[in-house]
């Protein structure tokens, strides 16, 4: 059996920022260090954390008087900043510098007196934080078909800005959509966004020709390993996305004897620089019923098996793990995580 690993895969860069930010104030400060939210959508990262020390909470009213706050990646709104400020709460704000960057094109645009539309998921943290950041009434729009619906006249100045989790290709619809209807609009270039998103979302598909199953490790409540596994059921490939070994059920790999599939790779791209709980020894064992396996690692693959590798590497059988959230070092398998 063959794995093969997407590339590009691991944290974006706002996410390395966010969990060091918690890290460095568990150091600095000690524990405990109360975090507004999850850091990062990733179950092994935030008990990595808690194990640290660090305690999440969803409101700032469970933070005890003059404790150590850290706002998420995702960013807040401007009322949560403001009661840290009235409650004298230490924080250190641990937002993306994107989704900031978001925050200030959505006030110059609302200060240009233009109607601001945000492209996003309803109740997301981080479409929550924007639309509390801007100092005026924000539309949100998921869909084309919610463009078609919007209460707006056509002649009307618009402007746009996008969920930075959404890659191009799952805004461009949305965008043309509103470019359509709308005669004066403006939106941010397409240089602005988070290509860590778009470019996670293409290794999953680059990796179609080669995979017969995929495997998204990742977070439930994580948009972007939802969408990396919409991304392969939409190629036509059994995906799965899991949380860690202790999730795989062997029948989802028994018997795939395609030469043929799909595979991929990213959270606002967050995971532990190791491979996840269980997974890679279960890869090395052949537990769960299914045979070891050798790795490939890139986004072009190609490689013969590895001489003296694990005994069943000739496997017809190939999978690609897509590492929600996590960078991976060293030899993984078909259960190895983001």
């Amino acid at each position: 059996m063959k794995v093969i690993l997407a590339q590009p895969r691991g944290f974006c860069a706002g996410v390395v920022r966010a969990i060091e930010i918690v890290e460095r104030a568990l150091q600095k400060y000690g524990p405990p260090v109360y975090v507004r939210h999850e850091i990062v959508h990733n179950k092994h990262v935030v008990e990595s954390l808690k194990a640290k020390g660090a305690v999440f909470v969803e409101e700032l009213s469970e933070v005890p008087p003059n404790a150590v706050t850290v706002f998420s990646a995702h960013g807040v709104a401007k009322s949560v900043e403001q009661e840290a400020a009235t409650r004298d709460l230490p924080v250190l704000n641990a937002t993306c510098p994107l989704v900031t960057k978001v925050h200030n094109q959505g006030k110059r645009y609302v200060g240009q007196g233009r109607t601001l539309i945000l492209i996003g998921h309803a109740g997301h943290p981080e479409v929550e934080g924007t639309m509390g950041q801007i100092p005026a009434p924000v539309v949100l729009v998921q869909n084309e078909k919610e463009v078609d619906e919007l209460d707006i006249s056509p002649d009307t100045p618009v402007a746009y800005v996008t969920q930075t989790t959404l890659s191009v290709d799952d805004t461009k619809g949305i965008i043309a959509a509103l470019q359509r209807r709308f005669s004066d609009i403006i939106g941010p270039e397409t240089r602005d966004i988070c290509y860590a998103t778009q470019n996670r979302q293409s290794a999953v598909r680059d990796l179609s020709k080669l995979v017969d199953v995929i495997l998204v490790v990742g977070a439930q409540n994580s948009s972007n390993s939802n969408r990396l596994r919409e991304i392969g059921a939409e190629e036509g490939i059994p995906s799965y996305l899991i949380a860690d070994g202790s999730a795989l059920q062997a029948e989802w790999v028994k018997g795939a004897v395609r030469t043929r599939g799909a595979g991929g790779g990213r959270d606002r791209g967050a995971a532990p620089d190791r491979p996840s709980g269980g997974l890679d020894a279960a890869g090395a064992r052949g537990a769960h019923g299914i045979p070891p396996a050798s790795r490939t690692d890139g986004r072009i693959c190609h490689q013969d098996d590895q001489p003296g590798e694990l005994t069943f590497a000739r496997s017809r059988l190939r999978l690609s793990v897509v590492q929600e959230n996590q960078k991976v070092t060293g030899w993984l398998y078909p259960f190895s995580r983001k």
